[in-house]
Protein backbone atom coordinates (compact mmCIF):
# COMPACT_ATOMS: atom_id res chain seq x y z
CA UNK A 1 0.00 0.00 0.00
CA UNK A 2 1.33 3.60 -0.66
CA UNK A 3 -0.28 6.09 1.50
CA UNK A 4 -4.80 4.99 0.83
CA UNK A 5 -3.82 3.38 -2.55
CA UNK A 6 -3.70 -0.44 -2.40
CA UNK A 7 -2.93 -2.77 -5.43
CA UNK A 8 -5.95 -2.66 -7.91
CA UNK A 9 -7.57 -5.46 -9.66
CA UNK A 10 -8.25 -2.94 -12.49
CA UNK A 11 -6.92 -0.34 -13.87
CA UNK A 12 -9.01 1.97 -16.58
CA UNK A 13 -6.86 4.23 -18.51
CA UNK A 14 -8.27 7.54 -20.47
CA UNK A 15 -6.61 7.73 -23.88
CA UNK A 16 -5.96 11.38 -25.45
CA UNK A 17 -3.77 13.27 -23.08
CA UNK A 18 -3.30 10.60 -20.43
CA UNK A 19 -1.41 8.27 -22.67
CA UNK A 20 -0.96 10.12 -25.80
CA UNK A 21 -0.74 13.66 -27.13
CA UNK A 22 -3.29 13.70 -30.23
CA UNK A 23 -4.98 17.15 -28.66
CA UNK A 24 -3.42 19.06 -31.22
CA UNK A 25 -5.38 17.03 -34.05
CA UNK A 26 -8.26 17.14 -32.25
CA UNK A 27 -7.89 20.75 -32.54
CA UNK A 28 -7.85 20.96 -36.17
CA UNK A 29 -11.00 19.09 -36.86
CA UNK A 30 -12.96 20.45 -34.25
CA UNK A 31 -12.45 23.80 -35.46
CA UNK A 32 -12.99 22.53 -39.40
CA UNK A 33 -16.48 21.25 -38.04
CA UNK A 34 -17.30 24.51 -36.04
CA UNK A 35 -16.38 26.93 -38.76
CA UNK A 36 -18.41 24.75 -41.16
CA UNK A 37 -21.35 25.23 -39.01
CA UNK A 38 -20.81 28.98 -39.31
CA UNK A 39 -19.33 29.07 -35.54
CA UNK A 40 -16.12 30.97 -34.65
CA UNK A 41 -13.16 28.58 -34.04
CA UNK A 42 -12.10 27.34 -30.46
CA UNK A 43 -8.76 29.11 -28.95
CA UNK A 44 -6.59 25.94 -27.44
CA UNK A 45 -7.19 26.79 -24.36
CA UNK A 46 -11.40 26.86 -24.89
CA UNK A 47 -10.83 23.24 -26.89
CA UNK A 48 -8.98 21.88 -23.91
CA UNK A 49 -11.50 23.02 -20.91
CA UNK A 50 -14.66 21.84 -23.44
CA UNK A 51 -13.29 18.79 -25.19
CA UNK A 52 -13.61 15.92 -22.62
CA UNK A 53 -16.91 14.90 -23.28
CA UNK A 54 -18.02 12.41 -26.08
CA UNK A 55 -19.15 13.49 -29.86
CA UNK A 56 -22.53 11.89 -28.86
CA UNK A 57 -23.23 14.10 -25.76
CA UNK A 58 -21.31 17.31 -27.06
CA UNK A 59 -22.16 17.60 -30.54
CA UNK A 60 -26.11 17.59 -30.52
CA UNK A 61 -25.42 20.53 -27.74
CA UNK A 62 -23.43 22.02 -29.97
CA UNK A 63 -24.46 21.68 -33.26
CA UNK A 64 -28.61 21.18 -32.73
CA UNK A 65 -30.35 19.44 -35.43
CA UNK A 66 -27.36 19.69 -37.81
CA UNK A 67 -24.26 17.64 -35.22
CA UNK A 68 -24.71 14.67 -37.87
CA UNK A 69 -23.62 17.18 -40.34
CA UNK A 70 -20.88 18.73 -38.06
CA UNK A 71 -19.87 15.05 -36.86
CA UNK A 72 -19.16 14.16 -40.18
CA UNK A 73 -16.77 16.91 -41.02
CA UNK A 74 -14.85 16.58 -37.90
CA UNK A 75 -13.90 12.77 -38.52
CA UNK A 76 -13.62 13.54 -42.70
CA UNK A 77 -11.16 16.18 -41.02
CA UNK A 78 -9.34 13.46 -38.07
CA UNK A 79 -9.23 10.92 -41.15
CA UNK A 80 -6.40 13.29 -42.65
CA UNK A 81 -4.60 13.04 -39.78
CA UNK A 82 -0.77 11.40 -40.01
CA UNK A 83 -0.61 8.81 -37.37
CA UNK A 84 3.21 9.42 -36.94
CA UNK A 85 1.97 12.81 -35.48
CA UNK A 86 0.51 10.79 -32.25
CA UNK A 87 2.90 10.76 -29.71
CA UNK A 88 2.71 8.77 -26.27
CA UNK A 89 3.59 10.84 -24.05
CA UNK A 90 6.40 10.42 -21.68
CA UNK A 91 6.63 7.63 -19.42
CA UNK A 92 2.83 5.91 -20.99
CA UNK A 93 4.50 2.61 -22.33
CA UNK A 94 6.50 2.24 -19.11
CA UNK A 95 3.15 2.36 -16.87
CA UNK A 96 1.59 0.37 -19.52
CA UNK A 97 4.61 -2.35 -19.39
CA UNK A 98 4.60 -2.01 -15.26
CA UNK A 99 0.42 -2.99 -15.20
CA UNK A 100 1.30 -5.98 -17.61
CA UNK A 101 4.12 -7.54 -15.69
CA UNK A 102 1.77 -7.24 -12.23
CA UNK A 103 -1.26 -9.51 -14.34
CA UNK A 104 -3.43 -6.35 -13.75
CA UNK A 105 -6.39 -5.97 -15.95
CA UNK A 106 -6.21 -2.90 -17.76
CA UNK A 107 -8.89 -1.51 -20.38
CA UNK A 108 -8.95 2.06 -21.78
CA UNK A 109 -11.92 3.92 -21.65
CA UNK A 110 -12.16 6.85 -23.96
CA UNK A 111 -14.71 9.57 -24.86
CA UNK A 112 -12.61 9.03 -28.48
CA UNK A 113 -14.80 7.28 -31.22
CA UNK A 114 -13.64 3.32 -30.81
CA UNK A 115 -12.53 3.08 -34.05
CA UNK A 116 -10.15 5.82 -34.10
CA UNK A 117 -8.89 4.53 -30.54
CA UNK A 118 -8.16 1.13 -31.54
CA UNK A 119 -6.58 2.45 -34.66
CA UNK A 120 -4.32 4.19 -32.97
CA UNK A 121 -3.34 1.83 -30.23
CA UNK A 122 -2.47 -1.05 -33.34
CA UNK A 123 -0.70 2.18 -34.81
CA UNK A 124 1.61 2.38 -31.64
CA UNK A 125 1.66 -1.40 -31.33
CA UNK A 126 0.19 -1.23 -27.94
CA UNK A 127 -2.89 -4.10 -28.57
CA UNK A 128 -0.96 -6.55 -26.18
CA UNK A 129 -1.28 -4.25 -23.21
CA UNK A 130 -4.94 -3.88 -23.23
CA UNK A 131 -7.77 -6.27 -22.53
CA UNK A 132 -10.19 -3.91 -23.78
CA UNK A 133 -10.46 -0.71 -25.72
CA UNK A 134 -13.57 1.09 -24.82
CA UNK A 135 -14.69 4.41 -27.32
CA UNK A 136 -17.69 6.49 -27.71
CA UNK A 137 -20.53 4.66 -28.12
CA UNK A 138 -18.97 1.09 -27.53
CA UNK A 139 -21.46 0.94 -24.48
CA UNK A 140 -24.57 1.97 -23.89
CA UNK A 141 -23.48 5.83 -22.60
CA UNK A 142 -20.20 7.35 -22.86
CA UNK A 143 -18.02 9.19 -19.85
CA UNK A 144 -18.82 10.02 -17.40
CA UNK A 145 -21.92 7.79 -16.89
CA UNK A 146 -21.12 4.75 -14.77
CA UNK A 147 -22.24 2.01 -18.08
CA UNK A 148 -19.06 2.42 -19.39
CA UNK A 149 -17.13 1.29 -16.56
CA UNK A 150 -19.37 -1.61 -16.16
CA UNK A 151 -19.07 -2.30 -20.08
CA UNK A 152 -15.12 -2.30 -19.75
CA UNK A 153 -15.19 -4.78 -17.13
CA UNK A 154 -17.61 -6.65 -18.61
CA UNK A 155 -16.57 -10.81 -19.04
CA UNK A 156 -13.25 -10.37 -16.35
CA UNK A 157 -15.33 -11.24 -13.17
CA UNK A 158 -14.36 -7.58 -11.59
CA UNK A 159 -16.76 -5.53 -10.65
CA UNK A 160 -16.71 -1.48 -10.47
CA UNK A 161 -15.38 -0.66 -6.86
CA UNK A 162 -12.53 0.62 -4.71
CA UNK A 163 -10.05 -2.38 -6.15
CA UNK A 164 -10.49 -0.83 -9.55
CA UNK A 165 -8.71 2.50 -10.33
CA UNK A 166 -10.06 5.06 -13.20
CA UNK A 167 -6.56 6.58 -14.28
CA UNK A 168 -7.24 10.35 -16.07
CA UNK A 169 -6.24 14.12 -16.91
CA UNK A 170 -9.86 15.27 -17.03
CA UNK A 171 -12.33 16.64 -14.22
CA UNK A 172 -14.61 13.99 -16.51
CA UNK A 173 -12.54 10.93 -15.69
CA UNK A 174 -13.22 12.17 -11.84
CA UNK A 175 -16.95 12.68 -12.23
CA UNK A 176 -16.66 9.19 -14.10
CA UNK A 177 -14.90 7.03 -11.32
CA UNK A 178 -16.96 8.41 -8.87
CA UNK A 179 -20.31 7.28 -10.21
CA UNK A 180 -18.72 3.90 -10.25
CA UNK A 181 -17.59 3.97 -6.98
CA UNK A 182 -13.72 3.53 -8.48
CA UNK A 183 -10.94 5.24 -7.94
CA UNK A 184 -9.68 8.16 -9.28
CA UNK A 185 -6.49 9.13 -9.92
CA UNK A 186 -4.90 12.39 -12.16
CA UNK A 187 -1.77 12.01 -14.38
CA UNK A 188 -0.64 15.45 -15.42
CA UNK A 189 -1.21 15.47 -19.58
CA UNK A 190 0.67 17.85 -21.59
CA UNK A 191 -2.27 20.29 -21.80
CA UNK A 192 -3.89 20.30 -18.68
CA UNK A 193 -3.69 23.03 -15.72
CA UNK A 194 -2.49 20.47 -13.11
CA UNK A 195 -3.86 22.82 -10.55
CA UNK A 196 -7.00 23.42 -11.63
CA UNK A 197 -9.12 22.78 -8.16
CA UNK A 198 -11.63 20.28 -10.18
CA UNK A 199 -9.11 17.72 -10.45
CA UNK A 200 -8.34 18.26 -6.58
CA UNK A 201 -11.52 15.52 -5.79
CA UNK A 202 -8.74 12.77 -7.27
CA UNK A 203 -7.54 10.91 -4.73
CA UNK A 204 -3.71 10.84 -5.88
CA UNK A 205 -2.58 13.39 -8.69
CA UNK A 206 0.84 12.12 -10.73
CA UNK A 207 3.17 14.29 -12.39
CA UNK A 208 3.34 11.76 -15.55
CA UNK A 209 3.08 8.70 -16.34
CA UNK A 210 6.74 7.46 -15.59
CA UNK A 211 5.85 8.42 -12.18
CA UNK A 212 2.63 6.70 -11.71
CA UNK A 213 4.12 3.41 -13.51
CA UNK A 214 6.96 3.40 -10.26
CA UNK A 215 4.01 3.47 -7.99
CA UNK A 216 2.30 0.70 -9.85
CA UNK A 217 5.80 -1.29 -9.27
CA UNK A 218 5.46 -0.47 -5.55
CA UNK A 219 2.16 -1.05 -4.53
CA UNK A 220 2.63 -4.84 -6.64
CA UNK A 221 6.28 -5.41 -5.64
CA UNK A 222 5.80 -9.22 -3.76
CA UNK A 223 6.65 -8.92 -0.05
CA UNK A 224 9.82 -10.71 1.07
Amino acid sequence: MIGDLSRPRAVLLDWDNTLVDTFPLIHVAMNHALEAMGHDSWSYEKFCQTIAKSMRDLFPVLFKERWEEARDIFYESYAKRDLDMIKPLAGAEELLVALNESKIYVAVVSNKSGENLRQESSHLGWDSYFDRLVGATDAKADKPAPAVVEFALEGSGIQPGRDVWFIGDNAIDIDCALAAGCVPLIVKGAHENHDNPELDRAERKFDNCKELAEAVRLITKPLG
